[in-house]
């Protein structure tokens, strides 16, 4: 096999074969270290890839992402993470973490049951404490521009020796035209080279005009998060973590309440009560976040509700409506991001009733002026970035 291609076991479906990766005449960017990746794999690979990589170019942070089926489960900067989040994302509290390895913790922690068997990137060289996070978790594989050796030997010890570890040049840039071929006919376009930025931020059309630093930080992780998702696609971000992706929806609604029920449960799975949850310490981490989020819902069936009880030493009492609204009702100054412009307020409306505090889209509806106004109702901020960022 040439050093410019790679042989798969199938593509996307285990009867499309042959299946193979190639480029014409230039040597492949990655390495495969371990493990034998297949077609799907390698597509979230590449694009986490790119998330990550301009995430630590735009804002000079390590960043890592957990990606399925081409769109991310989570992405984020290194920001330390509080003894609450430590908490909530079962990070050991005697673990020393690097900034890598908190964004990873991060990453993975927005969303455990949709990173479930994910495809991590992260932007840095891989340190021992971001191994020994990602060790325990059901994942399929990693791409990173290095591993330390003390690491490299940890990852390579998950699923049996057979976990994928792709090595990526970091320095590596295609080629300016990207094609792809659907259905016999080749499709050919300029790359999307451009990374969300703050002069991407410049434009404050709504009377509030107040965005702090730590909102364009989040502004923009949400930007280029987004960048790398399947389109139609809304997400919201807070403390430079996505914590809700809405993606691949027919309607911008569709994509806001699907970000945004996983933002609160998100929030919710710190509420006092989840965190003191009397889990059974014997439960397989799959089944511990799966019985946390059935644990937050009201509408499990009989048999669903005697096979969630046997994940408890006690059936803890649920939260109530009430406790739930009035948890929520103390979260608030996320950023709401969306990769096309907001077409009705209905996106604004119901952001607003959930805690959100800035929003960023390219603009360009013929309801602006509408969209501007409900942000000015209820005092919000709202930034036209002029950058559609669909991705196909």
């Amino acid at each position: 096999m040439d050093n410019n291609e790679f042989l798969l076991r199938y593509g996307c479906n285990p009867h499309q074969t042959p299946a193979r990766i190639y480029t014409q005449g230039n040597r492949l960017p990655i390495t495969v270290i371990n493990g034998d990746p297949g077609y799907i794999n390698l597509l979230d690979a590449l694009n986490s890839w790119q998330l990550v990589k301009e995430l630590k170019q735009a804002l000079k942070l390590p960043a890592a992402a957990s990606f399925k089926h081409v769109s991310p489960a989570g992405a984020a900067v290194g920001i330390a993470l509080s003894e609450q989040l430590r908490q909530a994302y079962f990070v050991d509290q005697d673990l020393e973490l690097s900034l890598l390895s908190s964004a990873y913790a991060r990453a993975r922690g927005s969303d455990r049951v949709s990173s479930f068997g994910d495809w991590v990137a992260l932007s840095d060289i891989v340190d021992v404490a971001t191994a020994q996070l990602l060790r325990p978790e059901v994942s399929d594989g990693v791409i990173a521009p290095g591993y330390q050796p003390e690491a490299l030997k940890i990852l390579k010890q998950k699923r049996r020796g057979n976990y994928i570890i792709v090595e990526i040049d970091a320095d590596y840039e295609p080629v300016e035209l990207e094609t792809r071929e659907v259905f016999g006919i080749r499709f050919e376009q300029q790359r999307n080279h451009i990374i969300p930025n703050i002069e991407h931020l410049q434009k404050i059309v709504t009377r509030n005009q107040e965005l702090p630093n730590s909102a364009k930080r989040d502004l923009l992780v949400g930007m280029i998060a987004l960048k790398y998702t399947q389109s139609n696609s809304v997400c919201l971000v807070v403390d430079g973590q996505v914590i809700g992706m809405g993606a691949g929806q027919q309607s911008r609604i569709g994509c806001t309440r699907i970000a945004i029920e996983k933002a609160q449960q998100w929030y919710l799975r710190q509420h006092p009560k989840v965190l003191q949850l009397p889990l059974r310490t014997d439960l397989k981490r799959p089944d511990r976040d799966n019985a946390i989020i059935q644990y937050l819902r009201s509408d499990l069936t009989s048999s669903e509700e005697r096979l969630w009880s046997q994940a408890f030493i006690k059936i803890p009492d649920r939260l109530s409506v009430m406790q739930k609204q009035q948890w929520l009702v103390s979260f608030g100054g996320s950023a709401l991001c969306s990769d096309g412009y907001i077409p009705f307020r209905d996106n604004v409306d119901v952001a607003y009733s959930n805690g959100v505090k800035y929003i960023i889209q390219p603009g360009g509806s013929l309801r602006d002026k509408d969209i501007i106004a409900a942000c000015d109702e209820y005092g919000m901020t709202m930034v036209f970035s002029e950058l559609r960022l669909f991705h196909h």
